[in-house]
C-alpha cells in the first residue's frame, strides 16, 4: 500500500510518536514568552506570598494590580471603577495620584494605570494580609500583580513623599527598577503582557485550530507564483516571448494594451524589450516582477479610440495573483497553478505551529526541533535528556512508549529520516518499514498480518533490517503471511506456498509447499529450481558500449554533497545504494526534471544543481513511476495503451458502419451515442445508500 500523499500527514504523525510528543509537551514542557523568550510560569497565591516574605525583614512594599498595560485612551471606566472600589491612590505612567483629585489623561498616548492595593512592612506577622491584598488585586487583573519594593530593610532610598511630590522627575523609571516583583496567576508574560492559553496536547497539533498557525492553517506552506516560472527562459527578451505566465502572452504584439504598458515602462526607466531577461539590471528584473508605484504615460488605441493612460504597474505576480483570485473558472485556476511553487509560510516559516505552541520546550527545544532531528540523533537526545525529578515522575511513561518506538525505526533501518519528513515524499521501500515499525510499536499479539512485496525498493542490506523486523513481529506470537518473490525472504520463511506454473490460465494450482529445502526437491518448481541454482539468470558476457554521456554537476539535492554523475547512454543503467543515500533524489528531482524542463517543456523547477552537459543528445524524456494509471473506471488496457482506438477505427471502416452512418464515436463508451446511457458507459450503477455502505 502506498503512504497517505496528505500534505499533513508526516512520519511523526503516521508512527504516532508524534501524539506521543504532544502529550509529552502539554504536560512537562516549560512555557516561554513568544515574544521576549522569557520563561513564564503560573503561580498560586501562596507562592506569591513566600516570594515576597523571603524579602528582608522591615523592607517596605507596596501591592499594585495592573489594570491598564500600554493602552490609548482616557480609561476614565477604569478609574472610576477602583474610587468605587474604595482605592485611595493610583500610580500613572510612573506617577502617583489620589483617586480624589480630578485626573484627565491624553486619549492618544498610551498608558499604564496601577491601582495601589497596599503597603506593607515586611514582618512574620502579615501573611494574613499580604494573602488578601494579593488576592485582591488578581481580581481586578485577571491574574496579574505587581509588587513594588519601595525600600529594602537597611537600605535608603526617597520616600512615598517625596516620589509623590517628585513624580515627574521619576516618571517611568522606577516601573523599569530592579525593585519591581512581576507574579501571573496565568501563563502570562509579565513584561510584554502576551498571555498563553492553556497547554493541553492540542496546542501542539498542526491539524487542530488551537495550535495551527493561523496563516497557513498548519500545511506549513504556500502555493505562491515562483519568477523561475513566470519567466522559464530568461535567455529569451520580453519581445521573444520570456513572459510565459498566463494573461501575458500577448505583450509581444504590438497594439496591445500589455504590450503599451511594457513600452511605456521601458521608456521610463530606460531598458530594451529586446535584451535578454537575464541581461537586464536587477532593478528592471524587480520593476517587472514586483511593480512600481510611479505612474507611466501608456499610449493606447483601442476600440474607443486613442489616450494617454497613467498606470502604475503592479508588477507581473501581483498582476497574476489578482487574476488567479478573481476568476470563476476551475480550468483557468488549474492553468494558472502550473506557474506556482510551493513556499514555506512566511507566518510560522514551515514549521506548521503558532507561536505560543512554539515557545514551549523540553530539554531546551520545542516540538518542532526536536521533530526535525533524525531518527538516531533524537534517540541519542532522548538518552542524555535531563529532566527534574517532578518532570521524570510525570513524563516517565511518554518518554519509555517514544524511546521504544524510535527504536523500532532504527531497526528498520529509517536512523536518517526525520519525525517532521512528510510521508507523501517517502519512497515505496520507507513507506512499507514506516507501517511496519508502527505495527511493531503497537504491541500487539494473535494477529495475521498480511504483507505484499514488502522487499519493494530495498537495498539487500536493508533487506535483512526487515527480514528482521518480520520476524520479530511473529516471535510476539503473530502470524505473518507474505506474497513475495524475494530469495533471501524464501530462504528466511518457516513455511512456503509456491504457486503457479504460469500466469494468467496457466496460473492457479499449487506446484509445492513446505520449508525452502523441501521445495528445492519437487522438479515441477520454477522457484525451487531457482532457489537450488539448477537454473539462474546468466550474466553477460559482454557488454553493450555507451553512445554517449550525461554529465551532472553539482548535484546538491536532500542528502546528495554536491556531487557530480556521468550517466552513460544507449545502454540500461542501474542507479543503486542503500536507502536514503540520493538515488532518487538524483534521477528523480533533478535530472528527471531537468530534461523535461528543456526538451518538453514542462513546467517545473528542478532540484539544486550547476548544470547538465549532453542533453543535446536526447529529444524528450519519459517517466515511469509507481503511482497508479488510468484513474477513472472507464480506463482498460486497451485504452490505456491505444489499441482501442485501433479497434474502434477497424469497426467504423466495415460496410455495415458506413451504411448506418457511424463514426468512431458510435464504438466509444466515453461518448454519447456510443455508451449505454444507463450507467453512462461505467458498466456499473453506483446506488447511494447514505448511511449504508453504496451499492453498485
Amino acid at each position: 500500500k502506498s503512504t497517505n500523499r496528505n500534505p499533513r500527514s508526516t512520519v511523526g504523525t503516521v508512527t504516532e510518536i508524534y501524539d506521543h510528543f504532544r502529550l509529552l509537551y502539554a504536560r512537562i514542557g516549560i512555557p516561554h514568552c513568544p515574544n521576549c523568550g522569557k520563561e513564564i510560569s503560573r503561580q498560586s497565591v501562596d507562592q506569591m506570598v513566600d516570594q515576597v516574605m523571603l524579602l528582608p525583614e522591615g523592607s517596605r512594599i507596596q501591592v499594585l494590580a495592573p489594570v491598564v498595560r500600554g493602552k490609548k485612551g482616557r480609561h476614565e471606566k477604569a478609574l472610576e471603577r477602583a474610587q468605587r472600589a474604595g482605592y485611595v491612590r493610583v500610580r500613572i505612567d510612573g506617577i502617583l495620584h489620589d483617586l480624589s483629585e480630578e485626573i484627565t489623561l491624553d486619549k492618544n498616548i498610551k498608558h499604564d494605570i496601577e491601582i495601589v492595593i497596599d503597603r506593607l512592612v515586611v514582618r512574620p506577622d502579615i501573611t494574613r494580609r499580604l494573602t488578601d491584598s494579593i488576592e485582591s488585586a488578581l481580581a481586578l487583573t485577571e491574574g496579574l500583580l505587581q509588587g513594588e519594593i519601595v525600600e529594602r530593610a537597611g537600605e535608603k532610598t526617597e520616600g512615598e513623599g517625596e516620589a509623590a511630590e517628585t513624580g515627574k522627575r521619576v516618571g517611568k523609571a522606577r516601573t523599569a527598577d530592579r525593585n519591581i516583583l512581576q507574579f501571573s496567576q496565568s501563563f502570562a508574560c509579565p513584561d510584554c503582557g502576551i498571555s498563553i492559553p492553556e497547554i493541553e496536547p492540542r496546542s501542539f497539533s498542526f491539524n487542530n485550530p488551537f495550535g495551527a498557525c493561523p496563516e497557513c492553517a498548519g500545511i506549513g506552506y504556500k502555493m505562491e507564483f515562483d519568477p523561475q516560472l513566470i519567466i522559464p527562459n530568461p535567455k529569451l527578451s520580453i519581445n521573444e516571448g520570456a513572459i510565459a505566465v498566463l494573461g501575458w502572452q500577448s505583450c509581444m504584439q504590438s497594439g496591445s494594451f500589455s504590450n503599451a504598458v511594457l513600452v511605456a515602462l521601458a521608456k521610463r526607466f530606460k531598458f530594451s524589450l529586446d535584451t535578454p531577461y537575464e541581461e537586464l539590471p536587477q532593478k528592471v528584473q524587480d520593476l517587472l516582477m514586483y511593480g512600481t508605484d510611479v505612474s507611466v504615460d501608456v499610449h493606447y488605441t483601442g476600440q474607443r479610440g486613442s489616450g494617454v493612460y497613467p498606470v502604475a504597474f503592479e508588477g507581473l505576480i501581483q498582476n497574476t495573483e489578482r487574476r488567479y483570485r478573481e476568476t470563476f473558472s476551475e480550468a483557468s485556476k488549474q492553468q494558472y497553478e502550473e506557474f506556482m511553487q510551493i513556499t514555506p509560510c512566511k507566518a510560522c516559516g514551515g514549521r506548521r505551529l503558532r507561536p505560543e505552541s512554539l515557545a514551549v520546550t523540553v530539554g531546551g527545544l520545542n516540538i518542532h526541533e526536536m521533530t526535525c532531528m533524525s531518527i538516531g540523533a533524537l534517540r541519542e537526545f532522548l538518552q542524555k535528556l535531563e529532566l527534574t525529578s517532578t518532570q521524570q515522575m510525570i513524563g516517565q511513561q511518554v518518554l519509555k512508549e517514544i524511546r521504544a518506538r524510535v527504536n523500532f525505526l532504527m531497526d528498520v533501518g529509517l536512523d536518517y529520516l526525520t519525525l517532521a519528513r512528510a510521508t507523501g515524499t517517502l519512497s515505496g521501500g520507507e513507506a512499507q518499514r514506516i507501517r511496519l515499525a508502527t505495527q511493531i510499536g503497537s504491541g500487539l499479539v494473535g494477529v495475521c498480518y498480511i504483507l505484499d512485496e514488502p522487499s519493494i525498493g530495498l537495498h539487500q542490506r536493508d533487506n535483512d533490517k526487515l527480514l528482521r523486523t518480520l520476524k520479530n513481529l511473529r516471535d510476539m506470537w503473530n502470524t505473518v503471511i507474505v506474497v513475495e518473490h524475494d530469495e533471501d525472504t524464501m530462504r528466511a520463511a518457516d513455511y512456503i506456498i509456491d504457486i503457479g506454473e504460469g500466469a494468467g490460465i496457466h496460473g492457479g494450482r499449487v506446484i509445492a509447499q513446505g520449508t525452502a529445502k523441501e521445495i528445492m526437491k519437487v522438479k515441477e518448481s520454477v522457484t525451487g529450481q531457482y532457489l537450488s541454482g539448477k537454473k539462474r539468470i546468466p550474466v553477460p558476457a559482454t557488454r553493450r558500449k555507451p553512445s554517449g554521456y550525461l554529465t551532472v554537476k553539482g548535484a546538491a539535492v536532500n542528502n546528495l554533497k554536491h556531487i557530480d554523475v556521468k550517466i552513460p547512454l544507449g545502454i540500461m543503467t542501474v542507479v543503486t545504494g542503500v536507502s536514503g543515500s540520493g538515488k532518487s533524489s538524483l534521477v528523480n528531482e533533478i535530472l528527471y526534471k531537468r530534461l523535461a524542463k528543456e526538451l518538453n517543456h514542462a513546467r517545473i523547477i528542478p532540484g539544486a544543481h550547476d548544470d547538465i552537459l549532453g542533453m543535446e543528445q536526447l529529444d524528450k524524456v519519459i517517466n515511469i513511476d509507481q503511482s497508479p494509471i488510468g484513474r477513472t473506471p472507464r480506463s482498460n488496457p486497451a485504452t490505456y495503451t491505444g489499441v482501442f482506438d485501433m479497434i474502434r477505427d477497424l469497426f467504423a471502416g466495415t460496410q455495415d458502419a458506413k451504411a448506418r452512418g457511424y463514426s468512431k464515436g458510435r464504438f466509444s463508451f466515453n461518448v454519447k451515442g456510443g455508451r449505454c446511457e444507463a450507467c453512462s458507459g461505467d458498466g456499473i450503477i453506483k446506488i447511494e445508500m447514505h448511511f449504508l455502505p453504496d451499492v453498485y
